[in-house]
């Protein structure tokens, strides 16, 4: 991002930022995005994670307080909307970027899911963004107006085998945003779904063949694979009262990968691939 000047389009809005691991993370660059832009935030993560990441540099960088939160546990997400509300008052925005699945880390195929660690995966990647935004609502964490986000992948809608359970977590977070979307609107609220192209992040680094996915989509989508700062760019359009009517929307930011066929390139990369493997048989 570097010396990029912001456009102030986040002045004096508070918000709270879920999945910050590392300065790889989306999540991560998106805190450095909405800070430039003017705002103020609390950070949160999984007490195991904030162990093995680096999030006290965030914290330090842009003057944010880290709370720890187990999300699979509704009293960790209670505690917490509890001292972010006494940290900042009202807020205008949540990012959740929240997703694992023990199954995909593991390498169990779709076909032999581990139906234990599957309910883990929905827990932490789906249900936990309606713990989040409930008890958030719950006790009026919410300004009207406030913009949530949650970051989502085209396997919700489309079939991405490595993706493995995975697919399933990021079809019901989808139907979740839709869900609080059309029940928060009266208040002007919006909540929306990014999903964002494959992107090296150490949680997408993880996913076995995930260099095969980057690659595909690289060279497919129309403007290639969009960086993890063009995807906090675009979370801060959302955030920003720039987008006052756009809700229970999922929102491809891939370079234009969900609406591609194929390319002439590919075409003809494949065709000779096809051509030189018949030839060696």
């Amino acid at each position: 991002m570097g010396d990029q000047k912001g456009y102030g389009l986040l002045k004096g809005k508070k918000g709270l930022i879920f999945g910050a691991l590392d300065d790889r993370s989306i999540a991560w660059r998106i805190a450095l995005a909405c800070q430039r832009e003017g705002a103020a935030f609390s950070l949160s993560n999984a007490p195991v994670a904030l162990r093995f990441g680096s999030l006290d540099e965030l914290a330090e960088e842009t003057g944010s307080k880290i709370f720890p939160c187990d999300v699979t546990k509704e009293e960790d997400v209670q505690e917490l909307m509890k001292n972010v509300k006494e940290e900042h008052g009202k807020i205008d925005f949540i990012l959740h970027a929240i997703g694992m699945s023990p199954n995909v880390r593991k390498n169990k195929g779709y076909h032999e899911l581990n139906y234990q660690w599957l309910q883990q995966t929905l827990d932490i990647s789906a249900i936990s963004l309606h713990k989040v935004i409930r008890y958030a609502d719950e006790i009026d964490l919410l300004n009207d107006g406030a913009s949530i986000v949650a970051l989502s992948y085209i396997g919700a809608q489309r079939i991405f085998s490595k993706y493995g359970d995975m697919n399933d977590a990021k079809a019901l977070l989808e139907s979740i945003a839709r869900n609080y979307g059309s029940r928060l609107a009266n208040r002007g609220i919006r909540v929306n779904t990014v999903s964002q192209a494959p992107t090296k992040t150490s949680a997408g680094s993880g996913i076995k063949g995930f260099d095969g996915m980057f690659t595909f989509a690289e060279k497919l989508a129309p403007l290639g694979n969009p960086t993890a700062d063009e995807c906090a760019d675009y979370c801060v359009t959302l955030f920003s009262d720039l987008t006052r009517k756009v809700t229970m929307q999922n929102l491809y930011h891939d370079g234009g990968f969900v609406t591609a066929g194929i390319n002439e390139d590919m075409i003809n990369d494949l065709a000779q691939l096809y051509a030189d493997k018949e030839g060696e048989g």
